[in-house]
């Protein structure tokens, strides 16, 4: 039972040595990104590169005549028509 408890320890010791080996070489490498962009003279946004473009709002295709929300039929339903079978009537007019 204390080898166990002895290589419990070791792992405990080796596990801290290895997050602070961690941290120290996350720093060199930071300093060394930081470095190099300012030598070449890169900015943030072109790392990042350009903005996503938002995805496309789709039309609404049913509509609730008594609350007028709307919804485009995809993802799920809401409640005001899920439980509806026969969904023509709440069609928008194209």
């Amino acid at each position: 039972m204390s080898d166990l408890k002895e290589l419990l320890a070791q792992r405990e010791e080796l596990e801290a040595q290895l997050a602070a080996a961690f941290k120290e070489e996350r720093i060199n490498v930071l300093d060394e990104v930081i470095r190099k962009m300012k030598i070449h003279r890169i900015t943030l946004d072109e790392i990042r590169g350009p903005a996503s473009a938002a995805a496309p709002k789709i039309a609404p295709k049913y509509r609730d005549p008594v609350s007028g929300r709307e919804w485009s039929g995809r993802s799920k339903p809401p409640n005001w028509i899920k439980d509806v079978e026969d969904r023509t009537k709440y069609l928008i007019p194209a």
